[in-house]
């Protein structure tokens, strides 16, 4: 059984951009043995937001370790669903540049154009989160 899983954290501490393509990396190289796709956003103000596709039990034993990871805290679930197909299956692991990101696609989805995934719904983040994906703001195999 598929299931989709979108959650919001924040960085404990600054991550520099070499830590957070650190953990892409680690993502891309262990994501397809566990048939995981997805995407993350970090932000320049330590935020993250991903989006995790594939079997229940895998994204359920991911989540659980990034719920324990002490590089970040106020972890909340967007949505979890189960689905039938995936919306981000080319990616292991994609990630969102931002700076492709047109503040005016923010205001779409968002009362201001700044991105704060905790105001909100799941449903409108993942909507963003296709619409990046559409525009070629999402990158990387």
């Amino acid at each position: 059984m598929l299931v989709r899983l979108m959650y919001v954290s924040r960085a404990r501490e600054n991550m520099s951009a070499e830590e957070v393509q650190a953990i892409v990396r680690e993502s891309k190289a262990r994501n397809p043995a566990t048939g995981i796709t997805g995407v993350l956003c970090c932000t320049g103000n330590g935020l993250f937001v991903q989006v995790l596709e594939g079997g229940r039990a895998a994204v359920n034993r991911l989540y659980n370790r990034i719920v324990a990871d002490p590089r970040h805290h106020d972890v909340q679930i967007l949505a979890y669903e189960e689905t039938t197909e995936r919306r981000f299956t080319g990616w292991s692991m994609g990630q969102v540049n931002l700076a492709r990101l047109n503040p005016s696609l923010l205001l779409k989805y968002s009362e201001t154009a700044a991105l704060d995934p905790y105001s909100m719904s799941g449903k409108v983040v993942l909507a963003l989160f296709e619409e990046l994906a559409c525009t070629a703001a999402v990158v990387g195999p």
